[in-house]
């Protein structure tokens, strides 16, 4: 049981953890590339070294010296692995990586731990399936272990998605490097755009045409590149937020990600009245970066959270629950069912652990509806072994009239170990 009782206000300047998305893909696609890849500011998470291990096993060498990672790919025919590839947490890990498995010519199991094995599989196996490789796992498919007998070369698809889901889009791009014939995905909205624009960097022909993404001719990775990894908006995200409420706040957050698909919260926040501004705005491997500087807010309005945006903000929807506990009036979010399948069920794990703070708060199918302005009052929390619901928590101790106690704080290691300490890094009394 961890105790959040620390009070202060937030200073300072902080780089938070490096992306996760951008660190999963770098490695996935720089085992795929002919040439040399040098990666820098790699997030070494649970999960992103999970990803790193996996490719290890699957015959590229990697040497990682704990500062950068240099990756000598071999192309797109990996190696048998000796044994299961353990994917730990990462939904993200074994959804693309089970796109690069169905396009070799072997045998491979994927498995994770008892929060991933809950986690639906099925969204990637249909589309492989229908590619021509085999997957099998439980529930046909639906749940890991995942078996996946790899076929080379696989079919051509023209899939249309019934979720927006950048895993789901990038599981079949990634597979249709394995093919010469004709590769289309559509989404009902924009999902993050990471790998395509990781692909193009080494050398594919990937097309983009509003909702829908494409592979052209060229399918092989052929480029030497040095990629340095913007910090995570994700992990900003409870810094941002935790500024925002605390009074007396302002901290700057170095090096954040703005690639558009990934910036709703920010478009979320300055509907709500969050005084901030970006500075430095630049361009690093391909993606937006920039500084972000976020001072107390003590006027925070409601919003209504809702369609093309929610895609955009998805992993963040614990922390601006947090958030929307300080503003004036009844925040709504909804067509967000996603948020079930998560490494929780996340509506339920962020209306429940509300309701024990004293928040008057709704639960719906697709989402929540919360009244503030609230106090928070103490209690007992689960975190539900998800570092999201952990570290969203955590921030809301920040407020609260009385103690927090959290159940399991150990899960926020999979996506950002140094949390507490860099939390501490930036209170002053």
């Amino acid at each position: 049981m961890y105790e959040v009782s620390f009070r202060g206000k937030l200073k300072g300047i902080l780089r938070v953890p490096s992306d996760k998305s951008i660190s999963h893909r770098s490695i996935m696609l720089a085992s795929l590339n002919q040439g040399k890849v040098i990666v820098k500011n790699f997030l070494r998470s649970e999960d992103c070294l999970n990803t790193l291990k996996a490719f290890k096993s699957l015959g590229v060498d990697i040497e990682d010296d704990g500062k950068i990672i240099m990756i000598r790919g071999k192309g797109k025919i990996l190696k048998e692995p000796f044994d299961i590839l353990d994917m730990g947490n990462s939904g993200t890990s074994i959804r693309l990586i089970s796109g690069i498995l169905a396009g070799q010519p072997f045998y491979s199991v994927l498995t994770g731990d008892k929060y991933l094995r809950k986690r639906p599989m099925d969204r990637i196996a249909i589309p492989l399936r229908q590619m021509g490789a085999t997957v099998l796992g439980r529930e046909n498919g639906k749940y890991p272990p995942l078996t996946i007998v790899g076929r080379n070369p696989l079919n051509g698809i023209v899939y249309r998605s019934p979720k927006a889901s950048a895993q789901v889009k990038s599981c079949i791009l990634l597979a249709g490097l394995f093919t010469d014939e004709e590769v289309y995905v559509t989404e009902p909205a924009k999902s993050r755009d990471h790998t395509e624009r990781m692909l193009k960097a080494f050398g594919v022909d990937v097309k983009v045409d509003g909702l829908t993404v494409s592979l052209g001719r060229n399918r092989n990775l052929k480029a030497d590149l040095e990629i340095d990894v913007p910090a995570d908006i994700s992990s900003a995200a409870f810094f941002m937020v935790a500024a925002a409420i605390v009074p007396g706040s302002e901290i700057v957050l170095k090096d954040v990600i703005l690639n558009p698909t990934r910036t709703g919260i920010l478009d979320v926040m300055e509907r709500m009245g969050v005084n901030f501004e970006i500075l430095n705005k630049r361009t690093v491997s391909g993606e937006e970066v920039g500084d972000i500087k976020v001072l107390y807010s003590p006027d925070l309005k409601a919003v209504v959270i809702e369609g093309d945006i929610v895609p955009r903000l998805i992993d963040e929807i614990p922390i601006i629950a947090v958030l929307a506990t300080q503003a004036e009036g009844e925040t709504v979010i909804k067509d967000a069912a996603e948020l079930r399948v998560k490494e929780s069920d996340r509506i339920r794990a962020v209306v429940s652990n509300l309701k024990v703070l004293g928040i008057d708060v709704e639960e719906f199918e697709d989402g929540m509806r919360i009244r503030g302005k609230a106090k928070l009052k103490g209690g007992k929390i689960k975190s539900f072994g998800d570092h999201r619901i952990a570290m969203s928590f955590i921030v809301a101790g920040l407020i609260s009239s009385s103690p927090i106690y959290i159940d399991d704080v150990r899960c926020i290691s999979t996506s950002y170990p140094a949390f507490l300490k860099d939390f501490f890094s930036i209170i002053t009394s």
